[in-house]
């Protein structure tokens, strides 16, 4: 079985809608050295995260947890397994379908009292749906009146074209590969205060019954990542991930813990803080003398995502993994702002033996592919396996410094 091509890394972060106003387009867009611990499994900041081949059945390298979602206010909850752990995006998004209809979770309105709905695009595609409010618990920690998104929800059937131009539509659980996801990165809203002072084609929209028009969002009324909003251990993440056979497992597990050096499991120890761009989140990897200034770290995608023309391509039928002859040991070296960097290497292997050798598995930790921005690396959840990697959130004080940070 060949893996989904996932890489959900948002198109709608803060930082690539401002990157785009400043040359004026206005288009949609939307533990090496660590000492994070989970030994003591009793705190409420620590949440099991299981890579398995998904809801679906057909997922590689993607990390799942369970949440709990309540009608604000009230015990009307629902728990809902599998939903990705995203660091490259903010806020809790959920498939509509895996959604009780007694839940009834809050519409949220715009300024005119309209029904806000909102398209994000991610690297791989979009999805389109309403924003509600709902009480969020994950582990011992709680959001209260979150605005999420509802991806697919059939009371807004009808996509604008400034949003669907982005790639196909995942409003499914079979294309999407999960129940929601669950963005966790290194900003707080998903859009911020480009989307409060401008209205952004391909971003939020105010739905009556007449149509959907694009439209500004307050801040606060924007999809959140939840983190920020708790009481305690609020001030980034940490995700801790068990090492992977080259050859592939049909399960491993891992680790999400809430805040960073708030708790005796979530201490920074000797990693190394990476600032990253703020109005991007972008770090620059360094390979081969060259440098890839988009480059990021994001649990979201699936794979080691390449600039082309640095391994060979599989063939078509594998499309966009790498195919090299045999296990490749590259070296690079990521830098944050202020002169911070970290170098380490990573094995990427041939997709293709890697797919057939092992059909069943689900995590794959030399797993390959092509990058469509010639200047990024995009270091997937295979950057996480045995490592213990930090994201510190924007404007949170943390023992690294201020976010945002990522840290291994």
């Amino acid at each position: 079985m060949t893996a989904p091509y996932l890489n959900r890394s948002a198109r709608l972060a803060v930082g690539a809608v401002c990157a785009l106003l400043f040359v004026l387009l206005l288009a949609a867009c939307g533990g090496d050295g660590g000492s994070a611990s989970t030994s003591s499994t009793t705190l409420q900041n620590v949440q099991l995260i299981t890579v398995d081949a998904g809801p679906a059945n057909n997922d590689s390298n993607v990390g799942f947890i369970s949440v709990t979602v309540c009608a604000p206010g009230t015990g009307n909850c629902q728990t809902i397994d599998h939903i990705a752990v995203d660091t490259g995006s903010s806020g809790l998004r959920l498939i509509a379908s895996v959604l009780s209809p007694s839940l009834g979770l809050t519409q949220q309105t715009g300024a005119s009292g309209q029904p806000l709905v909102e398209c994000t695009q991610f690297a791989d595609g979009f999805v389109w749906g309403p924003v509600k409010l709902a009480d969020l618990t994950i582990a011992g920690e709680q959001a209260k009146s979150l605005p999420i998104q509802v991806i697919g929800d059939p009371a807004f059937p009808n996509v604008p074209g400034d949003c669907s131009s982005s790639g196909p539509n995942e409003d499914s659980i079979s294309v999407f590969g999960a129940n929601g996801i669950i963005g966790v990165g290194p900003f707080q809203p998903d859009c911020g205060t480009v989307c409060a002072n401008f209205v952004v084609p391909g971003a939020y929209y105010l739905c009556p019954a007449s149509g959907c028009s694009n439209t500004t969002v307050a801040v606060t009324s924007q999809v959140q990542n939840p983190v920020g909003l708790f009481a305690i251990d609020n001030n980034g993440v940490v995700i801790l991930m068990n090492s992977v056979a080259a050859a592939g497992q049909n399960t491993v597990n891992g680790s999400l813990i809430f805040g960073i050096g708030t708790q005796t499991n979530n201490g920074l120890g000797n990693a190394r803080v990476l600032p990253v761009a703020t109005d991007t989140g972008y770090l620059t990897t360094i390979y081969n003398n060259t440098a890839y200034p988009h480059s990021f770290v994001d649990s979201g995608s699936s794979a080691f995502f390449l600039p082309s023309g640095i391994l060979l391509a599989c063939p078509s039928q594998y499309s966009p993994y790498l195919c090299p002859p045999s296990t490749v040991t590259l070296a690079a070296t990521l830098q944050g702002g202020g002169g911070g960097s970290s170098a380490f290497t990573f094995d990427v292997a041939n997709a293709q033996s890697l797919f057939t050798s092992a059909p069943n598995a689900a995590a794959y930790s030399g797993l390959g592919a092509e990058n469509n921005d010639a200047q990024s690396f995009d270091f997937g959840l295979p950057f996480f396996y045995g490592r213990t990697v930090y994201t510190a959130i924007e404007n949170k004080s943390t023992p690294g410094g201020i976010g945002p940070y990522v840290a291994f």
